[in-house]
Parts: C-alpha cells; structure tokens; sequence
C-alpha cells in the first residue's frame, strides 16, 4: 500500500477566513468606487465623486443598514425551505393541515 497523505486530524485553515473577509471589503471598496464615479456624478452633476475610503465606508455602511452580516436563510442558502423551524412545524401536522397549510401560502404568494 502507498504512502498516502492522510487528512484526518488535519486542521482546517480557518485563519485564513478573516484575511478572505478583509480582502473583499477592500475589492468591494474599489468596486463601489468605480461604479460611483461612473455613474453618479455624471446623472447628478451636484454630488461630487467618492475616493477609496469613502466608497468602503459606504460599502460597509449599506450592508450595516440593509441586512447586516448575518447568513441569509432559506432555501437558496443550504437549507430546505424556511429550516428546521418549519420541519417541525409541518412534521406535526395532519395530512389536511398540511393541505391547508400549503394552499394558504400558494394564495398569499400569488402561485394559482
């Protein structure tokens, strides 16, 4: 049998997530700025240009306001439709109360 590496046991490098975060907040940074000195100046001539600093404190400062740096849940990020909560939830219904359940939701999500 080959010498084969073995991964058991092998630490996983999550020293490096901080330094991942830090580099797209900066590539973020540049990007807004970018896209800002683009576009905005150019539609309203009154407001001025951003430099770097400013667009990743703007950057920052947008995800701080509109959802903060939380995982967002639901079914297009890891897990079923609404997780375990409403595993449960359904788990304990009837087969009619699921019906019922399902049909509700259909109507208030506009699907016919």
């Amino acid at each position: 049998m080959e010498n084969q590496p073995s991964f058991k046991g092998r630490k996983k490098p999550y020293f490096m997530f901080p330094l991942f975060a830090i580099g797209f907040i900066f590539l973020g940074g540049f990007l807004v700025m970018l896209l800002w000195n683009a576009i905005i100046p150019e539609a309203i001539p009154s407001i001025n240009r951003l430099n770097y600093w400013q667009a990743t404190g703007l950057l920052l400062l947008c995800r701080i306001l509109a959802g903060g740096f939380r995982k967002p849940a639901g079914r297009f990020y890891g897990g079923p439709a609404g997780g375990p909560y409403w595993r449960e939830k359904m788990a304990g219904m009837s087969e009619e109360e699921k019906q019922k359940f399902r049909e509700e939701w259909k109507r208030r999500c506009g699907r016919n």
